[in-house]
């Protein structure tokens, strides 16, 4: 699977972060080429198996990434629309400084990346607040199955201590609903994990625009999302 990059205001509109939101630890699984953890301030750490290889590698697949990104686009022309972005190419353009500020910060900062992979994180258990998840789970429904859609879910739940996060829930590309979101829902609710689904800022993906937050044993707060 190739690497992406995505960047923190990207981050910020699909997850509906506040300041508030980002006032304890954070965890970004699995984050790719992401620069949320190199631009956002405080104690932030990301996850992903692909940093176990070497930069100048992982430069490649980030450039990679970018041209697959864009195939998948180009492939359902008609399921993406422009309006958070305002044109193809300042997306381009926020996804390559990403990168850029991502490789710049792995040299700067290394022990802020951990290569690690989904359903089995080297974490300790409650080790962060709040865990973000972009682009994996749901995503890639068509090529991971509900039962390791369970077993990343209750890991994600494993290492907070508070909420998880994760977005987008429908499959890459084609945004086609995932047949066992619900089930899995129902089982998180029954162990004691308030879930809901929240609509977000970010509009890309038509239909699209809804993260799932997970409120680690307990209910969720009341404040309203949008």
């Amino acid at each position: 699977m190739f690497v992406s990059s995505r960047s923190a205001a990207e981050y910020r509109a699909m997850f509906d972060l506040v300041p508030e939101d980002l006032a304890g630890s954070v965890l970004d699984c699995s984050a790719g080429g992401s620069s949320f953890t190199a631009e956002t301030d405080g104690r932030v750490v990301a996850v992903d198996p692909a940093y176990v290889i070497g930069r100048s590698e992982l430069a490649a697949r980030l450039r990679a990434g970018l041209d697959e990104a864009d195939r998948i686009i180009d492939d359902n022309a008609d399921r993406f629309e422009w309006s958070w972005y305002g044109s193809p190419e300042r997306r381009a353009e926020m996804r390559r400084a990403a990168a850029e500020r991502f490789i710049a910060d792995l040299h700067r900062r290394p022990g802020r990346y951990v290569a690690g992979a989904l359903p089995d994180l080297p974490l300790a258990s409650g080790s962060v607040d709040l865990v973000l998840c972009s682009h994996l789970l749901f995503t890639w429904a068509d090529r991971f199955g509900e039962d390791w859609h369970r077993r990343a879910l209750a890991e994600l739940v494993r290492v907070a201590r508070r909420e998880v996060r994760v977005f987008p829930v429908v499959v890459s590309g084609t945004a086609e609903p995932v047949a066992f979101l619900d089930g899995l829902r129902r089982e998180l609710d029954a162990l004691g994990h308030r879930t809901e689904l929240s609509r977000v800022p970010y509009r890309f993906q038509r239909g699209g625009d809804r993260m799932l937050r997970i409120g680690v044993g307990s209910p969720l707060d009341s404040a309203p999302r949008r």
